[in-house]
């Protein structure tokens, strides 16, 4: 167990992947559903009332008598679908968590709200110019690697029509600006990321070189050791812009948030509406 347990510490290479599952993990994606549907916390989710404003915004700039179909990247437990399908879009949405998806369902099921769900990992996607709109919420995009950032991205473009938008938010390094790196330990009883005693070391790691940061959760129980890397990759306006044009997004929009906000250069988040041209 010692020897385990050495082999997570010490810096991680660049998007080192965790040991363990994580989105979809039996007790994780329990803790995760629930600060979903907490309708004040920006936590798994941002708050319902930004989320509101958020919706309102897109639907304002996209409505969907001109742009029908909508597809969900990372839709959790449908907090943006259900809100989009009032709307009037004609919803798909994708997740990887089982849990969020089988909540989803339910939901919109309890509603008589006809929207589309599939369990799958958006890196898989393979869709053929079925869309109007695909968005990725939340900083999402920030947490791949490089090479799965680009996958995404042409996924995402061979499944929007000629005209489509793709609309995406991440954080700029403002975001992270002054932590220094640390590592912490706690031990617990019980709580996020096991439901039995255990020890989680929590680490802090910068890599300025790329503009990316990592929060290690290493948690130890009396049977096994599980890492889990939860990577922040922060992008300056002109990265951004950048990675979607060399993905095929020659018009692209930047705000200060995903409802609408003017971007200003000591803002923390950045928002991108791209659009595919042809």
């Amino acid at each position: 167990m010692f020897h385990k347990l050495v082999k997570h510490l010490g810096r991680p290479e660049l998007y080192a992947p965790s040991s363990a599952p994580f989105w979809d993990d039996e007790h994780i994606s329990r803790g995760m559903l629930a600060a979903h549907l907490d309708p004040q916390w920006d936590a798994a989710s941002r708050n319902h009332a930004f989320i509101d404003q958020s919706v309102e915004w897109i639907f304002r700039l996209l409505p969907p008598t001109d742009n029908p179909r909508l597809l969900d990247l990372g839709c959790g437990p449908g907090l943006y679908a259900e809100r989009f399908c009032r709307k009037g879009y004609q919803v798909t949405g994708i997740d990887l968590s089982k849990r969020s998806i089988h909540h989803a369902r339910q939901s919109a099921a309890k509603q008589g709200l006809e929207i589309t769900y599939c369990n799958q990992d958006y890196l898989d996607l393979s869709l053929q110019g079925m869309f109007d709109i695909v968005v990725l919420i939340y900083c999402d995009y920030g947490c791949l690697s490089d090479s799965s950032r680009k996958k995404v991205l042409a996924n995402v473009y061979q499944a929007l029509r000629p005209n489509g938008h793709l609309i995406l938010d991440v954080f700029t390094p403002l975001q992270h600006e002054g932590k220094t790196e640390t590592t912490t330990w706690r031990f617990e009883q019980e709580g996020y990321w096991k439901p039995e005693p255990h020890l989680c070391l929590q680490s802090f790691h910068r890599y300025d070189e790329s503009n990316t940061f990592l929060d290690q959760y290493i948690v130890v129980t009396d049977k096994k050791i599980d890492c889990y890397n939860v990577w922040d990759h922060t992008f300056e306006v002109e990265d951004l812009r950048g990675e979607l044009n060399g993905a095929g997004f020659s018009t692209v929009d930047i705000y200060g948030d995903v409802a609408g906000a003017e971007y200003q250069p000591d803002s923390t988040i950045l928002c991108a509406v791209a659009r595919k041209d042809t």
